[in-house]
């Protein structure tokens, strides 16, 4: 055995690990504050109507999202081209409006709680009947703080 070895042969030093968790932390910190967490995968088209007079929402965590307008190509078959409620990830009737209320405002905290919105976001060529409606339902509620989501309008000069 002993012929088949060089007795002034170098061996090649070990490659360094030191500085891998460096590296496996920093791309985990670059992945946490590049991904967005996607809340809620929409099943309605809501193209939003524009406005000129907006103001921005300053706490989105206390907003309440109900989404209104034509369901998505993939759901037609089933649910047709009326405009449909979406509360969450799920279609609802109009009367399903005060039990996502009541449960929203069971998910704050009481502190939170009078200064929850909810936030409509309506396709713009929704009938204004629906949105009526969905008012109503808020009004039951006792959720009086009511935002209508829009785009800014482009001034041409």
């Amino acid at each position: 055995m002993s012929k088949f070895r060089k007795s002034n042969a170098k061996e090649v030093p070990a490659v360094s690990t030191a500085s891998l968790p460096d590296i496996v932390f920093m791309l985990l910190f670059f992945f946490m504050v590049t991904t967005t967490m996607r809340e809620v995968t929409l099943k309605v088209r809501t193209t939003l109507p524009t406005a000129t007079e907006l103001s921005k929402l300053e706490k989105k965590s206390l907003v309440s999202y109900v989404y209104v307008g034509p369901p998505q190509k993939q759901y037609t078959k089933m649910f047709g081209t009326e405009p449909r409620i979406q509360l969450n990830d799920q279609f609802a009737k109009v009367s399903d409006i005060p039990d996502f209320i009541l449960a929203e405002r069971a998910a704050r905290d009481e502190a939170e709680i009078p200064f929850m919105v909810t936030s409509l976001k309506v396709d713009e060529f929704t009938k204004m009947q629906i949105v009526g409606e969905i008012k109503q339902e808020l009004r039951k509620a006792a959720a009086l703080h009511i935002n209508y989501s829009s785009r800014k309008k482009i001034e041409v000069k």
